[in-house]
């Protein structure tokens, strides 16, 4: 999503991270949701008369559902939620611009799961460590969600969020394409062997090559790769893992052999070559023409974006006609890119607005409040009991296939240089697919060099 960036976001640029996970179409610029927003701290204030907690967002269906369960607290305790959404755009820019003032306008942001870094070394976000465990069970919150968006560092027992969405990248599919008799009949005479939801990347190449026919306005496939946000990244990435590639060694966070190494090379190549199975303009679609491109009865065959998104396919015209995968394996190894985002309380707010913010979030994770949340448009839980359930399984279409996505999620780098480690990573990405004279191995190289030299310069 394309930044405008003007000479006083200049001045803090470093200090702006760009989040992972996640998005949908472009919104206005601000939406407030059952209240009047918080805009800055003066506008905060107004809407603090009597007791009121304000919580920043996105401006996406799992936010609006948000919204609504929201209500049900300020039912039970006479606090009024105010939810201030912003589009994923200008969110990141506004909520670290925000954090530059002495006071915050907001006292929780549920931010991604790489904004954990710069949150708690800037001390940004309160520390819940001792907190947390006392008012949810932490061993029912699904181990990853809980490495990756609630600890800093990943997997250190420190905790600066607690769990409020969680999301993973799957793949729609049009049902209706794969059940047609007709169709079934000639892909297994080309292939010999019968039309079905691929399991592995190969397959999911045949199905692709199958149902590209430009003739028929008909393609194989629409992926993540656009460049204004991280859409690319968080494409390419589960591919890499897959093939058997890393961004770094999970240790030492050496770059170079890992995230340039004969798998990551692999993969990239395998990963350009599926543009020839997407429609026109395939080669850098960000998540809000993805979407787009999928709800025409003509369009893909496939679509690859995160779950948070198939509320806006599920209630469209081919919704109806529209199942949900997991990402594909490779040689038996499956990856999957993290998405969601968690609660975190400012430090920049008042004691008693964080006591508030802490109430709050000790509700939303009761269990019955998370059987509750499920029940709602793109209501993902971290509660692995909820989520093994047959009401959350039974919930959507995309919930069974969220469930199994989650045990396979991983993260993009998490640290506190992770904006720049992600705008090499998009840059050079891009570069290979949009230039046949850059090879894969000559890109991932170079993200290689730059981002040692990042990490160097971090100490």
């Amino acid at each position: 999503m394309t930044r405008h960036i003007s000479l006083c976001t200049l001045a803090v640029c470093s200090f702006l991270i760009i989040g992972c996970g996640k998005k949908t179409q472009e919104q206005s610029a601000t939406t407030p949701v059952d209240g009047s927003g918080a805009g800055s701290n003066e506008s905060a204030d107004a809407t603090r008369a009597g007791p009121t907690l304000t919580i920043w967002w996105a401006q996406f269906d799992p936010a609006q559902s948000f919204g609504e369960l929201s209500k049900e607290f300020t039912d039970e305790t006479g606090i009024k939620v105010n939810l201030h959404l912003i589009n994923w755009g200008s969110y990141q820019d506004q909520v670290f611009l925000e954090f530059g003032n002495k006071q915050t306008a907001f006292d929780i942001v549920v931010g991604d799961s790489q904004w954990l870094g710069k949150g708690a070394t800037e001390g940004l976000y309160v520390d819940i460590t001792k907190w947390l465990p006392t008012v949810t069970d932490m061993s029912k919150i699904h181990p990853l969600a809980k490495k990756y968006l609630c600890e800093y560092p990943a997997g250190s027992g420190r905790y600066f969020a607690a769990p409020c969405l969680t999301d993973a990248v799957g793949i729609a599919y049009r049902k209706d394409w794969f059940e047609d008799p007709i169709e079934q009949k000639a892909f297994k005479a080309t292939y010999g062997r019968d039309l079905a939801v691929p399991d592995t990347w190969d397959q999911f190449v045949e199905v692709a090559e199958f149902f590209t026919r430009p003739d028929e306005q008909r393609y194989g496939c629409v992926i993540l790769t656009g460049r204004g946000y991280d859409a690319l990244a968080m494409g390419f990435q589960q591919v890499m893992w897959a093939f058997g590639g890393s961004w770094k060694d999970p240790v030492t966070r050496e770059v170079q052999g890992h995230v340039n190494s004969p798998g990551s090379v692999e993969a990239l190549s395998f990963y350009k070559s599926l543009l020839a199975y997407t429609p026109k303009g395939g080669g850098n679609l960000d998540y809000d023409r993805i979407l787009e491109s999928f709800k025409d009865t003509k369009s893909t065959a496939m679509l690859m974006t995160y779950f948070a998104h198939f509320p806006t396919i599920d209630k469209s015209d081919v919704g109806p006609k529209t199942g949900y995968f997991v990402v594909p394996s490779k040689d038996g190894k499956r990856a999957v890119s993290l998405g969601g985002q968690g609660m975190s309380v400012s430090t920049k707010t008042s004691a008693a607005q964080q006591a508030i913010a802490r109430r709050f979030i000790a509700w939303f994770l009761q269990r019955n409040i998370q059987e509750r949340w499920i029940q709602k448009p793109g209501g993902f839980t971290a509660h692995t009991e909820v989520l093994a359930g047959d009401a959350f399984r039974n919930a959507s279409r995309y919930n069974p296939a969220f469930a199994e996505s989650l045990d396979h999620v991983q993260d993009f780098w998490n640290i506190p240089q992770y904006n720049e480690l992600l705008s090499i990573a998009m840059r050079r990405l891009g570069e290979a697919l949009d230039d046949d004279t850059i090879s894969a191995k000559a890109a991932l190289d170079k993200i290689a060099e730059e981002h040692a030299q990042v990490l160097a310069d971090a100490g």
